[in-house]
């Protein structure tokens, strides 16, 4: 058995430092009820932006430059006490951050073993509608499962599982704990809704098990967004954190408000149980008649020529 979490907390819109300081109490709190992996929302670190689904482009300049200010880089003093914390605690965490990478923020996701190692950093391959406005693209270099002390694990943020290849590249990687990242307290209830339907036909289609976090926002929290009383109903709802089988049945109940931890123990031999009938990259698979090819090298902005074989191009003009 492996017991994991998943954990709907509230980001510190006020303080990097205070989020960080919440990330790593909840992971003790974890740890105090013998959980061995930990699921935090999307781009928690510091807070998701949530200022860009309310407010229009021409208003988002001081929230934007604000968020620019406290996201952290990877690596750095966020991830140095995240690791410490993970090896202190031999917990497996996974958690969102807004990534700074000179100029451009990046919605990121990060896996720490439980020795403390960064296995995974990810970014989230093509930002959601008005995400647009905030991050740059991630790329396929991250569409991998790492080995940890719990097992296989992927991750994908939000969206991307209404992405199928990104789906089916993480289930061709043969991920046996599949860590899903919503932000929560965002567009109503009808978004938790879908996202049950979504983490269950994930974990159903890949044989694996979902850890779904997503965040809660306070009322307090959502008046310092935006005063409009219309628009403050645009950050309600949306909740969903949530564990759930290869059999797609859920092992808790799923947290809809409020803040928590939901765990379960996970059985691990209900991979094979459920893949014995249906293993979608395996023997119901057809890949001389359907495949998925993926350009795994990172983007990159510039690249090297073999100067001694290609010619500058004005010289060729």
């Amino acid at each position: 058995m492996v017991r994991v979490a998943a954990a709907q907390i509230a980001p510190d819109l006020e303080s990097a430092d205070g989020t960080l300081a919440r990330v790593l109490e909840t992971m003790r709190d974890a740890a105090r009820r013998g959980v061995e992996l930990i699921v935090f929302p999307e781009t928690f670190v510091p807070y998701y932006p949530y200022f860009s689904f309310v407010l229009p482009p021409v208003q988002q300049g001081a929230p934007h430059l604000l968020l620019m200010e406290r996201a952290p880089t990877v690596p750095g003093p966020v991830t140095d006490a995240v690791s410490a914390a993970a090896r202190e605690l031999g917990l497996v965490t996974v958690l969102g951050v807004n990534e700074r990478e000179h100029g451009s923020l990046y919605n990121t996701q990060l896996i720490f073993d439980a020795d403390g190692r960064l296995l995974l950093k990810r970014r989230k391959i093509t930002p959601t509608y008005h995400e647009r406005m905030v991050w740059g693209q991630g790329d396929a270099s991250g569409l991998v499962a790492v080995d940890t002390k719990v097992g296989r694990v992927g991750a994908l943020a939000c969206w991307e599982h209404y992405n199928p290849l990104a789906r089916y590249a993480l289930m061709a990687d043969h991920e046996e704990i599949h860590c899903a990242q919503f932000p929560g307290s965002l567009v109503g209830p009808i978004f938790g809704e879908q996202m049950g339907v979504t983490i269950r036909h994930h974990a159903l289609e890949s044989g694996c098990f979902v850890v779904n976090a997503t965040g809660w926002l306070s009322d307090e929290q959502i008046r310092s967004i935006t005063p409009d009383d219309k628009l403050q109903g645009a950050l309600r709802g949306g909740c969903h954190s949530a564990i759930v089988s290869p059999e797609g049945k859920y092992l808790a109940e799923p947290l809809t408000e409020g803040v928590g931890l939901v765990v379960a123990d996970l059985d691990m031999a209900l991979i094979t149980k459920r893949k014995r009938m249906m293993d979608s990259v395996g023997h119901y698979a057809r890949p001389e008649l359907l495949s998925l090819a993926i350009r795994r090298e990172p983007a990159r902005t510039t690249q090297a020529l073999d100067t001694a074989t290609e010619p500058p191009p004005h010289l060729t003009a």
